[in-house]
């Protein structure tokens, strides 16, 4: 079994900000590898505890054999990681899709190129069973640390139950859950599945939900648990929406800890920002069209800084819908205070050099 090096374990506990990293593309839709070793020296100098690359917001698509672009979109990651010579340790998560063969070979792919962690989605696999994904998990497990997912269904998703959560918390080489239902009474299922298992404080549990990130890592969960209270924090986010703006979001999570470190009431002020966050979020993600604009909407953003050339994605039909831009436009202006767009400027031409 693959464990987790000390530092790296003690960063995952300790929560950060993980990006999910996106994938730069030319106008001929093939990979801008210069822009793509951009991104991640973006992130690398954003503060950025970690990166996800393979996952939803870097694109499936280039698993299909028309594109064959995982492992190099990896490599290239791997290397920025390596070449930034950091003093501070930094996750390397790899995204695993896919039935359990071809999880297997993901996650041996990603321990070949140095990653920490393997976030392995259950999406697409709707005619498994519970017991077959905790199967599959077990598996994957036995060769890379697991980083659990809760995908939501409107991006490919399925509900799962408590008991299943409560299963998967049992693994020993799970090692974090990203909630990213975007459904209040899912994320509590994992947090209380979580609580209810023996290995409660061994599992990190991270934000995915785009929608309610602030408020989410400001809530304490606590359960009686066969007369023991149990308490769990969601300690940083893996995040779509930290692919943007993400000096910003690594400045939030620093205010965010110092809030719970003193133990205060939480101010409202935090709860009028997250309802801001919120909306910039729906504006990237496109959720006035069930997110068909999601992958765009990111792109959007990092094209209008200047780290991407221009929104393409390897299917021709992801792109901006109808009117997106305008709410882009519209967050920009309402939320000034939200963007990095003078920390991209200072560093962007090193970046792309």
């Amino acid at each position: 079994m693959n464990n987790l090096p000390q530092p790296i374990k003690a960063l995952l506990q300790q929560g950060t900000v993980i990006p999910a990293h996106p994938l730069a593309l030319n106008a001929e839709r093939k990979l801008d590898e210069r822009r793509q070793r951009a991104l991640t020296r973006y992130y690398l100098d954003s503060g950025a505890g970690g990166i996800a690359v393979g996952v939803h917001t870097t694109q499936f698509e280039i698993r299909h054999a028309a594109f064959n672009l995982l492992r190099p979109v990896l490599q290239l990651a791997a290397e920025e990681v390596k070449n930034a010579s950091l003093n501070r340790p930094f996750l390397k998560i790899a995204g695993i899709v896919g039935p359990t063969d071809q999880a297997l070979r993901e996650a041996e792919m990603a321990v070949e190129l140095g990653y920490d962690l393997g976030l392995l989605s259950n999406g697409g696999l709707n005619e498994l069973s519970e017991a077959e994904l905790i199967k599959r998990t077990e598996k994957v497990a036995e060769i890379i640390p697991v980083f659990g997912f809760y995908l939501q269904p409107a991006v490919g998703g399925k509900v799962l139950s408590f008991d299943f959560w409560k299963d998967f918390a049992e693994i020993p080489n799970v090692q974090a859950i990203k909630m990213a239902p975007f459904n209040r009474y899912q994320t509590l299922d994992v947090v209380r599945a979580v609580c209810h298992s023996a290995r409660y404080r061994d599992i990190a549990l991270y934000t995915g939900n785009d929608d309610n990130i602030i408020a989410d890592l400001l809530t304490t969960y606590r359960f009686d648990i066969g007369g023991e209270n149990r308490e769990k924090q969601i300690v940083g986010g893996l995040l779509g929406h930290w692919a943007v703006w993400t000096r910003k979001a690594v400045e939030l999570l620093e205010e965010i800890k110092k809030i719970r470190q003193q133990g205060e009431s939480v101010p409202a002020e935090m709860l009028s920002r997250n309802i801001a966050v919120t909306d910039t979020n729906a504006a990237f993600f496109d959720a006035a069209n069930q997110f068909k604009g999601c992958i765009a909407g990111i792109h959007e953003v990092l094209r209008r800084q200047g780290l991407l050339e221009g929104t393409w994605c390897l299917n021709p039909e992801e792109q901006m819908s109808a009117g997106q831009a305008d709410e882009i436009d519209r967050v920009y202006q309402q939320y000034p205070e939200l963007n990095d767009d003078a920390f991209v400027k200072s560093h962007l031409e090193k970046w792309l050099q």
